[in-house]
């Protein structure tokens, strides 16, 4: 067991993790705790040169303390599992598998693995929200980037037709078993981006972060029907404005902020 405990900048600690460790991580109040039966050094290694850069870049001091310990396998599991509890956000209810399904919401049954995305973090929770108020039954639905797929299950739950891809292959694997275990289907999943789809969406539902979505601004708008929706997130707030100037040609209807991080809703200007 590695315990992390940055003095500061978790979100950035959080979405180093996210992309670099072949582990799941639990979010505490501190940091985080990063579980696994296989050698945990490098990872610890690796984040000793991820805070020494992110003092380079932010010209400030981060410091980052590191515990690491072994545990035997069926104690860290049991903390596990008990550490993960099911969140509500609007409609949805999200629950590990061992936990019941609640009565009236909509549920989705998703376990932390490799792919980011059970609903805790800031971003995968306003892009939530935003799909409770802009998606509905019979939407065409794109989920770019959809890691666990979570955001693509909640646009299912409201009856859309989805479609999801992601450039990384476990991320991928990770979307389709989820989708199974909720009894959901996509009309399809791929691994690689956007640009090989064909299709036009009501809703294009974009989780990254800020400079990809600026990159791939022209796709997102290639794909996306005449007054259809853009649902932008993975947005720290001191990168808003680089991303609104990227899609100037939309309309702002929604705007939900979590923390340091921002959700964008967007329409075409004159199709609202």
């Amino acid at each position: 067991m590695l315990v992390v405990k940055p003095s500061s900048h978790h979100e950035l600690f959080s979405d180093f993790l996210v992309d670099a460790i072949p582990v799941g991580f639990e979010e505490t109040d501190e940091g985080f705790i990063i579980r696994s039966e296989e050698d945990l050094e490098t990872i610890s290694w690796g984040i000793e040169q991820f805070s020494e850069a992110l003092q380079r870049a932010l010209g400030e001091v981060v410091d980052v303390e590191l515990i690491l310990t072994k545990e035997k396998n069926d104690d860290w599991i049991a903390q596990y599992q008990q550490a993960i509890t099911p969140i509500e956000i609007g409609p949805f209810y999200i629950h590990p598998t061992w936990e019941e399904p609640k009565s009236g919401l909509l549920n989705i049954a998703i376990d932390p693995a490799l792919a980011f995305g059970t609903g805790h973090h800031p971003t995968t929770a306003s892009c939530l929200r935003a799909i409770a108020s802009s998606v509905h039954a019979g939407d065409e639905v794109m989920d770019v980037g959809c890691g666990s797929g979570i955001l693509a299950l909640a646009a299912m739950k409201k009856g859309a037709i989805v479609d999801a891809c992601d450039t990384d292959p476990i991320s991928v694997e990770n979307a389709r078993t989820n989708a199974e275990q909720n009894s959901l289907a996509y009309r399809r999943l791929w691994e690689g981006p956007i640009q090989e789809s064909e299709e036009k969406y009501d809703v294009i539902v974009a989780n990254i972060v800020a400079d990809v979505l600026v990159f791939i601004a022209s796709d997102l708008k290639k794909r996306l029907k005449e007054g259809g929706v853009l649902i932008l997130s993975g947005i720290m707030d001191k990168y808003e404005e680089k991303v609104l100037r990227a899609y100037r040609t939309f309309e702002l209807t929604e705007r939900i902020v979590e923390n340091e991080w921002v959700s964008l809703v967007l329409t075409e200007k004159g199709k609202i």
